[in-house]
């Protein structure tokens, strides 16, 4: 288990581990929850693979047309089938034959384990026998498509998806990775070494799943969703009004390091006032949560706050006094909800 999921061992904490943390070798298990929630969606309870060949195929092809490299092993007989689909060499009916016959020979098995193991509550089970070629949603995902969070879930699983795949698709140097914040479009973007900009995914789905989809602040429940009433914003931890204070002792306030999410009315409470101290513990866990989710956002934040735990405690703990050396008043919301981020 993560210790993301020690915190919280809740039904969204254990599918969002699963998109979120451990390494990845291609970006199939990313196609496979998307599939999930579009055919979970629909109600049924039994999928065979031939039903899920049509939305794996599709949401593969779709990220395939932007960024050619979607896994490290230097051949693949089944994105090699989508790139055939993709030049109109063969049609819909032969991808999706070629898509259940070689999609799935990993990632069905695979989609559940994290850190070597299973994941508590299982979503679905594999029922291979007699002929058939099926997964059986168990009651969890049911429960799980109740949830508040559920609406939220698909462009989270696209955002991480999106970074995964960005990163290798720009061939850059960990050491040298730095995922940077367009404020006034509220994006994530990366450049490359002849400072071509690219943009990524939108800041809210990409950090909504790493708070649990909770205000950072008052921990009640926030969504991504536009035009949904608990429509989140994007808030800077530390004043962006000292900016150049904390450009003078090293650190970049636009830093995904210093980015969070909050309630819209909480935010707009908060202002540009600087949060009490014990939200910092706060911010240091959640930041935690990136570097064990593990590349890009990981290295980003390595990059920005230290090598080590000792070093990102530091680096936190200095920001935080240069902004209360700016101001006698710290702030807390009006009220908070129970809850871990």
């Amino acid at each position: 288990m993560t210790e993301f999921q020690i915190n919280d061992p809740s039904l969204e904490s254990q599918w969002r581990a699963l998109i979120l943390f451990g390494k990845n070798s291609a970006t199939y298990k990313f196609a496979f929850a998307k599939s999930l929630l579009e055919l979970v969606n629909k109600e049924t309870t039994k999928i065979s693979l031939t039903d899920l060949s049509q939305p794996f195929s599709k949401n593969i092809i779709e990220h395939l047309k932007e960024n050619d490299k979607q896994g490290n092993s230097k051949s693949s007989s089944f994105l090699n089938t989508c790139r055939s689909h993709i030049k109109g060499e063969i049609s819909d009916n032969e991808l999706w034959h070629k898509t259940e016959k070689l999609g799935f020979v990993n990632v069905v098995d695979a989609f559940q384990n994290i850190n070597g193991g299973q994941i508590t509550d299982v979503f679905y089970e594999k029922n291979y026998t007699s002929g058939k070629k099926e997964i059986i949603i168990k009651d969890s995902l049911l429960k799980l498509k109740e949830s508040f969070h559920f609406e939220n879930f698909n462009q989270e699983v696209e955002a991480r998806w999106n970074l995964v795949e960005t990163a290798w698709n720009l061939n850059l140097n960990p050491k040298l990775l730095e995922v940077k914040y367009d404020d006034d479009a509220s994006l994530f973007f990366l450049e490359n070494n002849f400072l071509r900009r690219t943009n990524i995914t939108s800041v809210r789905d990409s950090l909504n799943g790493y708070q649990k989809g909770k205000c950072f602040y008052s921990c009640q429940d926030i969504s991504v969703v536009s035009g949904s009433p608990k429509l989140c914003e994007v808030d800077h931890f530390l004043p962006h009004v000292n900016k150049t204070l904390h450009n003078e002792h090293g650190a970049n306030i636009n830093g995904v390091w210093n980015l969070v999410l909050a309630d819209k009315d909480v935010n707009r409470n908060k202002s540009a006032r600087i949060p009490e101290k014990r939200f910092l513990q706060k911010l240091f866990n959640r930041n935690e949560f990136y570097i064990q989710s593990k590349h890009p956002l990981a290295e980003t934040i390595i990059n920005q706050t230290g090598k080590t735990k000792q070093n990102r405690i530091a680096f936190l703990n200095k920001q935080y006094q240069i902004s209360l050396n700016s101001t006698i008043i710290t702030w807390s919301p009006e009220f908070e909800l129970n809850g871990n981020i």
